[in-house]
């Protein structure tokens, strides 16, 4: 959203084994912790923000399980698992990926590898922790319809190994709780490179007809309300039958192509969009009774 205030402190581990040393370490000295991945779901407050903040942005390595010999899949520490060039005769359609890992380039390196499954996240910004958190998605498909397991920190510093049986992840939530994911391990089905590649291109014509993927945001605003309570309308069509696309605030203006997006024009104060998201929410509970909820997240000092 390219907005927001600063941390009082910022760590930056570089591998697993680091961040579990940074959560522990702050939490030993009392302080807040707060994870960072890109910021692509998260609206930040002016300000400073007391205690630490842990960015993810360096545990960044995406690998095929057997590339090294490691204790376990999420072990790997070692510059060559970051190449993944396409095998003949793949019997482990797997990949490893690390919480800071690019999404966009965990959904380039699978089409690279002819094995299908991420496409629908093409276009979605961030990190891998902050997607499976969310469940990252939309109508193209959501992370957890292909993660075979999740490692995670406990809010006591335990290292937990999940499989997707375990949490029942639902809409945008990978019910998670406070714990933070380390690592992931998602099953992918080999298709053939030209396949796999095409189908994310179409998908991405399609969202960028339709959403501002290239604009300040923090993707979409509110979540879609039961269809039984909004009759069958989305979030996005519920602000659009409004006429509030366009509406704006200081240089918070809601999205003239889809009202479920609030744009940065440049140089936005947090209380502009803050104040322009609460005034999108009452306006559709007045105009229709249907109360809608936040599905990006906040940083309040």
């Amino acid at each position: 959203m390219k907005m927001g205030g600063q941390a009082e402190w910022l760590l930056e581990p570089k591998n697993p084994d680091e961040l579990h040393l940074a959560l522990m370490a702050a939490r030993e000295r009392g302080h807040r912790v707060r994870v960072l991945g890109a910021g692509a779901d998260l609206l930040v407050e002016d300000g400073l923000h007391q205690g630490v903040v842990i960015s993810t942005s360096r545990v960044d390595r995406t690998f095929r399980p057997g590339m090294v010999e490691t204790e376990t899949p999420f072990d790997a520490d070692d510059e060559s698992i970051n190449r993944m060039a396409p095998a003949a005769g793949v019997d482990d359609p797997r990949l490893v990926a690390w919480c800071g890992a690019s999404l966009p380039g965990l959904v380039r390196k699978a089409g690279e590898l002819g094995w299908s499954g991420l496409e629908g996240l093409v276009g979605v910004p961030g990190k891998v922790g902050g997607a499976v958190v969310t469940n990252a998605g939309g109508r193209w498909g959501e992370i957890w319809q292909v993660l075979e397991s999740v490692r995670v920190l406990s809010p006591a510093g335990e290292v937990i190994d999940l499989r997707r049986d375990q949490c029942n992840p639902t809409y945008r939530d990978g019910r998670l709780g406070d714990q933070i994911v380390v690592g992931v391990v998602l099953r992918l089905v080999p298709q053939t490179k030209q396949l796999v590649q095409d189908r994310a291109r179409q998908f991405l014509l399609e969202k960028n007809a339709v959403q501002p993927v290239t604009e300040a945001c923090a993707g979409c605003i509110f979540k879609n309300p039961d269809r039984e309570l909004s009759n069958g309308r989305s979030a996005g069509q519920l602000i659009d039958e409004l006429g509030l696309k366009g509406s704006q605030r200081g240089a918070a203006l809601v999205s003239p192509l889809h009202g479920n997006f609030v744009l940065n024009t440049g140089g936005a104060r947090s209380a502009d969009v803050f104040g322009l998201i609460d005034e999108i929410r009452d306006r559709v509970a007045e105009a229709t009774g249907v109360l809608l909820e936040r599905e990006v997240r906040s940083w309040m000092l």
